[in-house]
């Protein structure tokens, strides 16, 4: 990813967010409770309309049983992407783009965060939400062992339908 080029993202809240904006929106949020349950999910969803496709790309930072923060990138590419396994490829390469932007020194100062509280139960984990399924009439299933071992191979925990929420629920409705 060209270091030049610069990412935004945006909620409810803010528009045009720069990604340092959304780490300092993260480390807030986990300051608040630092004993708490965090989850740091993205994932990627995308919608075919009729000239061009809209990839939204979900960040949620979740403390299990009290809340979230989160927000999302937009990405538009100026043509209908019609074959699937571009479309899930697309969508995982743009999860892992927004993976890569929380570098090794970020995702310390995030461990950080909980580390002086994990005897009182205090956790932190990242998942890479893929928006693909494997039951037997999920058209992505032929797909989902390649796109489970790229998101294994950035180093973060992959989760698939019914469990990739942030990419089949959140991401997706931002792509209507």
């Amino acid at each position: 990813m060209d270091g030049n080029v610069q990412i935004t993202f945006q909620n409810l809240q803010e528009r045009e967010m720069s990604f340092d904006r959304v780490f300092q929106c993260i480390i807030t949020f986990m300051e608040r409770n630092p004993i708490g349950h965090y989850r740091l999910m993205i994932g990627t969803d995308s919608q075919v309309h009729a000239k061009h496709t809209t990839f939204i790309t979900g960040i949620v930072i979740q403390n299990k049983g009290k809340g979230a923060w989160a927000c999302i990138r937009k990405v538009t590419v100026p043509r209908k992407i019609l074959r699937l396994h571009e479309k899930i490829s697309y969508e995982t390469t743009l999860t892992e783009a927004v993976v890569h932007l929380f570098t090794e020194e970020k995702k310390t100062e995030l461990i950080n965060i909980v580390l002086p509280y994990i005897y009182q139960g205090a956790t932190f984990s990242i998942e890479g939400h893929i928006d693909i399924g494997s039951g037997s009439r999920n058209k992505t299933r032929e797909f989902v062992n390649e796109m489970v071992a790229r998101i294994e191979s950035i180093g973060i925990e992959p989760k698939i339908k019914p469990d990739s929420f942030v990419a089949s629920s959140y991401a997706n409705k931002y792509t209507k």
